[in-house]
């Protein structure tokens, strides 16, 4: 598509390739943390490491996860509902709007599927499926905050027919190799929150709304982007 670009990791590689990027996933942000200067950021960083597990929801059952925090689920038959997931949905914060693609229209794995609208910035999000979109969840359109409830319940953003299915869910993360992957984009938000780990952190240890505005409003979109692989 004119003017975007994005990162294609599962073209031909298949699990193979899930597996080394997951384990990098696991080693750079772990490096990165331990070489950041100041003693007492890192014992912060590290005694806050149970609560940030918590923070995220990831249910390990009948959901595959792409790598840029979309999810499809299998409903039978060829199609899949697909979505957000709990990670994206607190990156970002409050959603204004969806720009959904059209019914009948094509997706592919890895390439741009919708955008969230979030004030006056658009983040497009990668598809985790092939396939072709058959409903919309209109109920979004109306009420964007539902993603913040509940985003692999009611707030489902489309269903797509996907003749190729068995193939396309060995190219995403699904049972234990989702806790792995998360512990890694954990230990990269921890790298990242360095002295800004109390503004990310309600009184009591609750996550704030939107994590990328509260680590760094300049740089929000670099974060976001970041996060779901869209350059």
């Amino acid at each position: 598509m004119e003017g975007f670009t994005y990162v294609d990791i599962f073209a031909t590689k298949g699990i193979e390739y899930i597996l080394v990027i997951s384990a990098l996933v696991l080693f750079y942000p772990l490096w990165r943390l331990v070489n950041t200067p100041g003693g007492a950021v890192y014992e912060l960083a590290r005694s806050a490491a149970t609560t940030i597990g918590d923070w995220f929801h990831m249910p390990e059952e009948k959901i595959y996860y792409h790598l840029g925090h979309t999810w499809a689920m299998p409903e039978g038959g060829e199609v899949v509902k697909v979505g957000i997931d709990d990670f994206a949905q607190k990156l970002v914060g409050k959603i204004d709007a969806i720009k959904f693609p059209e019914v009948g229209s094509d997706m592919v794995q890895g390439e741009r599927a919708w955008s969230l609208v979030i004030g006056d910035k658009v983040i497009d999000m990668l598809s985790p499926v092939d396939g072709k979109v058959v409903a919309v969840n209109r109920e979004i359109s109306t009420s964007p905050e539902k993603i913040n409830i509940d985003p692999y319940g009611a707030a489902w953003l489309v269903k797509v027919q996907v003749p190729r299915l068995s193939a396309n869910l060995r190219n995403l993360l699904s049972g234990k190799l989702v806790r792995k992957w998360m512990d890694g984009v954990r230990e990269s938000l921890m790298a990242r929150m360095n002295y800004n780990l109390g503004q990310v952190l309600q009184d009591g240890g609750v996550l704030v709304e939107g994590i990328a505005k509260n680590l760094d409003r300049e740089k929000w979109d670099e974060i976001v982007k970041e996060y779901f692989l869209i350059t």
